[in-house]
C-alpha cells in the first residue's frame, strides 16, 4: 500500500528499538513503516508527500502532561509574554511599547512564564519602573505564585483604595499612610493575584478563537503536539470550554487536548464533581480533544499552592474528610483523578486517605496521579507504587529554584523533585511545564533542567544523581505521559500504529551542547501526519500565519517566547547588549525583607 506521506532521511528518534531510524510512512494518520531510506521509499506512490529532512533530528511530537492550554488560549492574544525575554531593559521597553498600543479599558498583562533571574540585571522590575513606562494604560505584572505588579492606572481600574480591606489569603501592600503601592502578595496562596487577574476586560468570542489558534501554533513551533490540560482557576466548565469545543468541532484544533475539571468553589467541589459525572464521562471525545478526568484542584482544603517565599502551609483539619468524599465518589465513577500537591506533608495526608478508599472502593488500575511533589519522600514513592499511581514533574524549580535554596538550602534543593528515584522505584513519571502562569510553555527548557539540573537564571540544583540522560528526558516528555491520559500504546513513538505526531529540530537534541537544548525550536511539526508549523527550509509546506486579532495585541508585534526576537529587533538587540555590559557587575543579588531580589546598582532610565 502507498503511504501518504514519507519522512525520509533523518536521524528519527523511536523511542523504541531500534532507537534511531531513518525514515517512516504515515498511512491515514499513523505511523504504517519505519525503517531505512531505502524501505521506506519503496512505499511511495504517485500521491505520497515525500518530505526529505536533510538529515535533521526527527522526535516524536512532545506531550505536556501538565499545562493549562485552555484558559491560556483564552488569554494568549491579551498577553505581553517575557518569556525567554533576556534583559529587564527589553521587558520594560516592551511594555512601555504596549502600553501606548493597548486601548481603553484593556490592560497591558504580563502572566508568568518568566523570573527576575533570567534576566541580565538579576531582578525583577520595581513599581516605579513600571509607572514609569505604563503612566495611564493599567499594566498587571505576574510573578509565579507569589505576587503582582500594578501600576497606579490598575490600581484604578480595580478600585483598589486606602479602604480596601486585605482578603483571608494574601496583602495589599500598603505605604505608610496605608494607600495601595500595587504589590500584591500571596499570603498563603494566589487567590488574590488571580481574582484580582479576574477583575480585567476580556476578549470578545472571535477574537478567544483567534487567540486560542494563535496559542496552538506557539505550541507546534516548539514541537509540542499532545498537552493535557490541568484546569485552572476561574476556568468553568462547561463555560469556557465552548471555544475549544468549537474549534474542535471545526477540526481546527493542531494540538491534541485531553481535559481535566477543576472545581471552582470552596465547599462545594463534591457537588461540582457529582454534576459533572452527570453530564459526562472519562474518555468522552476522540483523539484530539477527550475528557481526562477530575483535578488537579479535587478539594480546596488540599491545595498547597508553593510560594517558596513563604513557609510551608498547613492544611486544615477538614482536608481528609472532604477529600475522601470526593475521591470516593471519582473512584465509584470510574474517573481518574489529579491532585495538585507540593510538599511531602500533604502527600502523606492524601494518601492517607487514599489508602482508606482504596480498602472500601478498589482504584483497580485507575490511573490517578499528584502533580509537582517537589519534596516527596522515597517512603510516599512507595506508597504510590502500591496504589498504582504516577506523578507528573514540572520544571516549576527550573524559575523558583534560587527562592527554594534561600528557604531550604542546597542540600533539600537537591532532590526537589527526587525524578532519578521515582523512576527507579518504578512509577509512572511523565514531564511538563505548568505553564502558562508559573512557567513558560517552552518545553525544551524543562528538558534542559531534567538534564543539567539548572535554573533558568544558571542556579546549579541537582547533582548528577538527581538528573537525567537526554533519551531519559526526552521519553518523560512523550512516552511517559501518554500514561496521564490513559493513552499509553497510542502515542509517544514513532512505531508502526501509533499516532503520526513528531517534530523536526532546528538541531540536533542528542549531540548539542547542553545549554543549546534551551534554545531548539521546531522547524516541521505533524499531528496525525498533517502538517500544523514549518519554518526555515520547510517554510513553503506549512499553513500559512493566521492574522492577529484584535489589532493592538501584543502577539502581532512580539509573537510569543521571545526566541531569537532580540536578535532580529535591532533597538532590541541593542538594548539587551547595554543590559548584558551594566549587567556584568550586577550579579550578586540579596533577599529584602519585602521578600524582593534586590542589587546594589542603579536603576536604568527609560
Amino acid at each position: 500500500m502507498d503511504a501518504d506521506t514519507i519522512v525520509h532521511n533523518g536521524k528519527i528518534a523511536t523511542n523504541a528499538l531500534p532507537s534511531f531510524v531513518e525514515a517512516i510512512a504515515i498511512t491515514d494518520g499513523k505511523i504504517s513503516a519505519a525503517g531505512t531510506n531505502i524501505e521506506i521509499l519503496q512505499q511511495r506512490g504517485p500521491a505520497t508527500n515525500v518530505i526529505d529532512v536533510r538529515g535533521r533530528t526527527v522526535i516524536p511530537g512532545l506531550n505536556d502532561s501538565h499545562m493549562h492550554p485552555i484558559r491560556g488560549g483564552l488569554n494568549y492574544n491579551m498577553e505581553l509574554r517575557w518569556d525567554g525575554v533576556p534583559s529587564l531593559v527589553d521587558a520594560l521597553r516592551m511594555l512601555k511599547e504596549q502600553a501606548a498600543r493597548t486601548p481603553p479599558p484593556q490592560w497591558v498583562r504580563v502572566i508568568g512564564g518568566w523570573t527576575g533571574f533570567q534576566f541580565a540585571e538579576r531582578r525583577m522590575p520595581t513599581l516605579d519602573e513600571i509607572n514609569r513606562v505604563a503612566p495611564d494604560t493599567p499594566v498587571f505584572v505576574l510573578h509565579l505564585y507569589d505576587r503582582a505588579f500594578l501600576n497606579a492606572a490598575a490600581l484604578r481600574a480595580v478600585g483598589y483604595t486606602k479602604d480596601t480591606p486585605d482578603p483571608p489569603a494574601g496583602e495589599i501592600q500598603r505605604d505608610k499612610r496605608g494607600n495601595p503601592t500595587g504589590l500584591l502578595i500571596a499570603r498563603p496562596n494566589a487567590m488574590i493575584l488571580y481574582s484580582t487577574l479576574a477583575k480585567g476586560p476580556r476578549l470578545s468570542r472571535e477574537d478567544q478563537m483567534n487567540s486560542t489558534r494563535q496559542f496552538m501554533r506557539e505550541l507546534n513551533r516548539f514541537g509540542i503536539t499532545s498537552v493535557i490540560d490541568a484546569g485552572g482557576g476561574f476556568q468553568n466548565y462547561p463555560d469556557d470550554y465552548e471555544v475549544i469545543d468549537e474549534l474542535h468541532k471545526r477540526g481546527e484544533l493542531t494540538v491534541r487536548v485531553a481535559y481535566n475539571l477543576f472545581t471552582q468553589k470552596p465547599q462545594h467541589e463534591l457537588a461540582d464533581f457529582q454534576r459533572w459525572t452527570r453530564m459526562t464521562s472519562h474518555g468522552r471525545g476522540d483523539d484530539f480533544y477527550r475528557m481526562n478526568g477530575a483535578g488537579e484542584m479535587l478539594v480546596f482544603s488540599a491545595a498547597d499552592f508553593e510560594d517558596f517565599l513563604e513557609p510551608r502551609p498547613e492544611m486544615p483539619p477538614v482536608m481528609e474528610d472532604e477529600l475522601k468524599a470526593v475521591v470516593r465518589h471519582l473512584v465509584e465513577n470510574r474517573w481518574p483523578f489529579r491532585l495538585h500537591a507540593t510538599y511531602d506533608e500533604t502527600i502523606s495526608r492524601a494518601l492517607k486517605v487514599y489508602e482508606e478508599v482504596n480498602r472500601e472502593v478498589p482504584f483497580e488500575g485507575l490511573h490517578w496521579f499528584f502533580d509537582h511533589c517537589e519534596t516527596i519522600s522515597d517512603r510516599n514513592i512507595e506508597r504510590i507504587k502500591a496504589l498504582g499511581g504516577g506523578i507528573a514533574v514540572q520544571d516549576r524549580m527550573a524559575f523558583q529554584g534560587e527562592y527554594f535554596v534561600n528557604r531550604y538550602g542546597e542540600r533539600q534543593a537537591q532532590r526537589t523533585p527526587p525524578v532519578r528515584r521515582m523512576l527507579e522505584l518504578g512509577v509512572p513519571v511523565g514531564a511538563g511545564t505548568d505553564a502558562t502562569r508559573v512557567s513558560s510553555y517552552n518545553p525544551f527548557l524543562a528538558l534542559y533542567w531534567l538534564v543539567t539540573g539548572k535554573t533558568v537564571g544558571g542556579t546549579a540544583l541537582y547533582p548528577e544523581s538527581n538528573r537525567l540522560d537526554r533519551m531519559e528526558a526526552l521519553r518523560l516528555y512523550t512516552v511517559g505521559s501518554s500514561w496521564f491520559s490513559s493513552e499509553e500504546g497510542k502515542k509517544g513513538s514513532l512505531v508502526p500504529g501509533q499516532l503520526a505526531d513528531l517534530t523536526v529540530l532546528s538541531a540536533d537534541y542528542f549531540s548539542i551542547s547542553e545549554e543549546q537544548i534551551k534554545h531548539l525550536e521546531s522547524v516541521l511539526t505533524l499531528v496525525g501526519g498533517r502538517i500544523v508549523f514549518a519554518a526555515s527550509e520547510f517554510g513553503r509546506l506549512g499553513p500559512p500565519p493566521l492574522p492577529v486579532s484584535p489589532d493592538w495585541s501584543p502577539v502581532k508585534t512580539y509573537g510569543g517566547y521571545a526566541g531569537a526576537g532580540v536578535a532580529k529587533n535591532p533597538v532590541r538587540r541593542q538594548a539587551h547588549h547595554h543590559a548584558q555590559a551594566r549587567g556584568a557587575h550586577t550579579h550578586r543579588w540579596v533577599l529584602g525583607e519585602s521578600g524582593l531580589w534586590t542589587l546594589g546598582c542603579d536603576c536604568f532610565a527609560f
